[in-house]
């Protein structure tokens, strides 16, 4: 029998709808159960224990540190002052280059002007010029013999200081800075003060040599003196002749009453003495001899010449006494001339003194003699100072070279009024920090492993601890042990793993969470004998890393440590 379509779709229906019912009556059978059904499905399986294998191999402890390779010590360089000798505006004719920074470096320009680099601790200041002295000018005295310039090392920057800083900077190219137009123009006008002084001095003690208040006391000083020369001359000669010419005649005419006197006395005894020796004549030459001659007469002769000669030498001892007399009362009266010769000359003197310093005129000069040492001291002053210099902008200092200039920080034809670069120590470091726990296990000078992110792997040294920061966190410095292949790295992060322990050869390894510490302080592990059946095996622990434990005891390789009980 043929079906109609109406017939087929109505036995479609009918279908439907049976199956429809018999899946809805399948699903409830299937929700519900008995209890029992219930709880055995809730029922928990079967306990089991986790276990791990003992291992044997070398234990290492570390911390890892997060960080960033880059350059050491950055920090930015700022000039001291001024390039050059002028005030103008500091504006950067070159400006600092990436690179590396040699000792003695041109680092930029500033005017057409160089800013060396030089090694040293002590900061660029002031300007150094001559005659100053500090730390400043010997660590330049020291970087100067560092690089073959010869320059003494005093710490004063004195003329052979000079010397070889002029040779530096003509070896570089450069003049050293000389005494600029206003600064010369400085010093003329100071020698000029001087020379002004000095004719404004020379003409007010003209003035008070000349003047008319003081002209009769100037000739009265004059006469004094040379009252006193004359009176000087008169002792002098005074003591230099025994007698006066009027004593020595007398002395003269005495002496020769004297010799006459003598002579008179001789003759007199000649004639006496002859007298004697003659007897008178005999009448006859038959008769017999005569009486002894008379000789009174010529007694009387030689007794009157003696007292003659008694009375010469006697005259002529008055005279000399009186001449002695004489004399000194001479010397004594020309020494009292002399004194008060020097008297006059003393009163003059002091009323001249008196005079002048009561004169207008005198209080001129000495206002002009102050002005003259005023000017002086100014010019000497000045000149101390005057000469080459070094611009306190011309030199910067940095602790160590060579360095690295990392980034520049002014371009050419800006003005130089902030830092100048950022300059870098010549080696790479990793910065990185860790939280405080961490950093109690780490101290300097620890073996560190630096791994980048291509994988290699870099030996290193951790050399700087900060200290805590507002996190918490603790800065760490790790400083690689070579430089090969990391240059292209710079700014990369890095990981570091740094060793704070290792047992240096294979030991037993089980994880930290199998020991357990019992009642009575012994550490113990639960080792699987069988299929959920253990035995407990004390053990002795040592190094702790990544989770795991040393231990020593009653255990083997491969033994099934429990970690937890299920």
């Amino acid at each position: 029998m043929t079906r109609t379509p109406r017939g087929k779709l109505l036995l479609v229906l009918v279908l439907a709808v049976v199956l429809a019912v018999a899946g809805a009556g399948w699903g409830v059978s299937a929700r519900l159960r008995s209890p029992a059904d219930e709880a055995a499905a809730r029922k928990p399986p079967k306990p089991s224990l986790v276990t791990v294998a003992v291992e044997r191999r070398e234990l290492v402890s570390t911390v890892v540190v997060s960080g960033t390779l880059e350059y050491g010590s950055p920090y930015a360089v700022s000039l001291a002052g001024v390039v050059g000798g002028g005030e103008t505006t500091q504006r950067a004719t070159r400006a600092p280059r990436r690179g590396t920074i040699a000792e003695g470096a041109v680092v930029m320009e500033v005017n057409g002007r160089p800013v060396f680099a030089f090694s040293g601790k002590v900061p660029m200041h002031r300007s150094l010029v001559p005659g100053v002295r500090g730390a400043d000018v010997r660590q330049l005295q020291k970087a100067l013999r560092g690089i073959g310039h010869r320059a003494p090392v005093t710490g004063v920057f004195d003329q052979a200081t000079i010397a070889a800083v002029s040779r530096f900077y003509a070896k570089r190219g450069y003049e050293a800075q000389q005494p600029t137009l206003e600064l010369r123009r400085q010093r003329d006008d100071l020698r000029r003060a001087v020379q002004v002084a000095q004719e404004v001095l020379a003409t007010e003690r003209k003035a008070l040599d000349q003047g008319l208040d003081v002209l009769p006391l100037k000739v009265r000083l004059a006469n004094a003196r040379r009252d006193l020369r004359e009176a000087r001359r008169a002792l002098e000669s005074a003591r230099a002749q025994d007698h006066t010419t009027e004593d020595e005649a007398k002395v003269e005419a005495a002496e020769s009453a004297v010799r006459a006197a003598e002579e008179k006395l001789l003759a007199a005894e000649r004639e006496l003495a002859q007298a004697v020796a003659t007897p008178t004549p005999a009448p006859s030459p038959s008769a017999p001899i005569g009486p002894p001659a008379d000789t009174r007469l010529p007694e009387l002769r030689v007794a009157n010449a003696r007292a003659d000669l008694a009375a010469a030498r006697s005259a002529l001892e008055r005279v000399l006494q009186e001449a002695g007399i004489a004399r000194d009362k001479r010397l004594t009266e020309l020494g009292k001339s002399v004194r008060l010769a020097r008297e006059a000359v003393v009163t003059a003197e002091q009323t001249l003194r008196q005079a002048r310093q009561l004169s207008p005129v005198k209080l001129k000069v000495a206002n002009a003699q102050r002005d003259l040492a005023a000017a002086r001291a100014l010019l000497a002053e000045y000149s101390r100072t005057y000469g080459t210099t070094i611009p306190p902008g011309e030199i910067v200092f940095l602790p160590k070279l060579p360095a690295r200039l990392h980034k520049a920080t002014v371009k050419a034809g800006e003005p130089v009024d902030k830092p100048i670069a950022t300059v870098t120590g010549s080696t790479f470091v990793i910065s990185g920090s860790v939280d405080a726990g961490e950093a109690e296990r780490l101290k300097t000078g620890l073996n560190a492993t630096i791994e980048t992110e291509a994988g290699k792997t870099v030996p290193g040294t951790v050399t700087s601890l900060g200290g805590r920061d507002a996190k918490g966190a603790v800065p760490v410095v790790i400083t690689p042990a070579s430089m090969k292949g990391l240059r292209k790295l710079a700014g990369a992060p890095v990981t570091v793993r740094v060793t704070i322990g290792a047992t240096g050869k294979e030991v037993l390894v089980v994880p930290a969470a199998a020991v357990v510490t019992a009642a009575d302080g012994k550490a113990r592990v639960r080792v699987e004998t069988a299929p959920d059946q253990t035995r407990e095996v004390e053990v002795r622990t040592g190094l702790a890393a990544d989770g795991a434990v040393e231990v020593t005891g009653d255990l083997r390789p491969g033994d099934q440590v429990v970690i937890n009980s299920a």
